[in-house]
């Protein structure tokens, strides 16, 4: 008897210690709203329709990176379920998509959502209901702001960081330059407005000849451009989204107007500005990279750029390589994907951020070298290096330095 005893107490002892552990186990895994054993859902605020609905390639070709993460098993076993609405780039109607992302649809967080207009409008909301809005596809200074909007973070270099960059080059290469900028009229384009006054200092007022903006109901920017040849600027500042910055290279080339010509960075894809503006319009311009350009063909054997180009055959065929917004697309989608595998099975939107704020040194496979994602707690810029380019023949020509611009936060 005492033996059998003995094994009756030792499988007791054996289902008590499997049931602490299968205990322990379950405790360990934290879920919030829109997270499962097998799912992960996840928001998207995209210009589909619109006056920028150039972008919203960056929305489709996130869509097809994360069918090919889920191919391949999803993240720590659970599939991404994407969930991208239509905004039409207007702020009202982004609102209206939040609102029934996390309300309806229940994401754990809404990532990537396109425009400083439309994000501004959903800012408070979202970290109200403390859901995240991540990597946010704006460069506006203000998603550095953790104090303020913990549940806010950006991706892509500031900016006011990019025009102040400019800014120091024409004051060393071009002194007593006449400067004539044409910007949207919106939060997007009064900061990079002000992040060229910035870094003019004090002949800002002098070099400046006219600041002209535009809405983005307007069909056709052509007037301002003639506007602002008459000012016989020679410098011109092109703060447009991409319908509008093809437009502003044909009219320039079409009058004579010779300025040297600076484009922001958010017009400065091949596939959807330059190409359609006309190659041999688009000569010497100027703007400043931090992804790698599919065009260029120093990357032709970049094991980086082969991956990118391998997941656009089998995922995304009809997407066009040399759109900037496919490169952007799958770097941000490969940001998201190293966060969320850092979450393990604390898939909690606190932890989301916390991970997201602690990034160091990640590199997605399609950054310039010298280009790394750094956050923290009250650093909510991933990324915030540079380098200046020129557009010649069918490519941008990168120059000079990569340049590390942190402009407000």
């Amino acid at each position: 008897m005492p033996a059998v005893t003995g094994k009756i107490a030792a499988a007791s002892l054996a289902l008590a210690l499997f049931a602490a552990t299968t205990s322990t186990a379950s405790a360990q895994k934290k879920y919030d709203t829109g997270a499962t054993d097998t799912e992960i859902k996840i928001g998207n605020i995209m210009p589909y329709s619109g006056p920028a609905s150039a972008y919203g390639v960056i929305g489709r070709t996130e869509a097809a990176y994360f069918k090919k993460v889920n191919d391949e098993g999803g993240i720590n076993g659970r599939k991404i379920n994407f969930v991208s609405y239509d905004d039409a780039y207007s702020p009202p109607k982004t609102v209206e998509q939040a609102r029934k992302l996390v309300e309806s649809d229940e994401v754990l967080l809404v990532f990537n959502s396109l425009g400083t207009p439309p994000n501004s409008a959903i800012q408070k909301y979202m970290n109200s209901k403390k859901v995240p809005q991540l990597f946010v596809a704006t460069g506006a200074t203000k998603w550095n702001d953790p104090q303020n909007f913990p549940w806010t973070m950006g991706w892509q270099p500031n900016y006011q960081s990019e025009t102040q960059i400019y800014a120091k080059y024409i004051m060393k290469a071009m002194p007593n330059a006449k400067i004539g900028v044409l910007y949207q009229n919106d939060d997007y384009g009064k900061d990079y407005l002000k992040g060229l006054k910035d870094g003019l200092g004090a002949k800002a007022a002098s070099m400046i000849v006219l600041e002209e903006s535009y809405e983005t109901s307007e069909p056709t920017i052509d007037n301002h451009i003639v506007k602002l040849k008459a000012t016989g600027a020679d410098v011109f500042i092109n703060i447009t989204t991409p319908k509008f910055a093809a437009q502003a290279i044909k009219k320039i080339s079409e009058i004579g107007w010779k300025p040297t010509h600076f484009l922001n960075n958010v017009s400065a894809s091949v596939g959807s500005v330059i190409k359609p503006a006309g190659f041999e319009n688009s000569q010497d311009i100027i703007s400043a990279a931090y992804l790698k350009d599919v065009s260029d063909p120093q990357w032709k054997d970049d094991a980086g750029m082969k991956a990118f180009l391998e997941f656009m055959a089998k995922y995304f065929p009809e997407g066009d390589k040399l759109d900037g917004g496919t490169i952007v697309g799958y770097g941000v989608a490969q940001t998201l994907v190293e966060v969320l595998k850092k979450c393990g099975d604390d898939l909690t939107r606190a932890n989301v951020m916390k991970q997201a704020a602690s990034l160091k040194d990640f590199r997605t496979e399609v950054l310039l070298p010298g280009i790394k994602i750094n956050t923290g707690p009250n650093d909510f810029a991933p990324i915030s290096s540079l380098q200046l380019m020129k557009f010649k023949g069918e490519k941008w020509d990168l120059f000079g330095d990569v340049i590390s611009a942190d402009a407000g936060g």
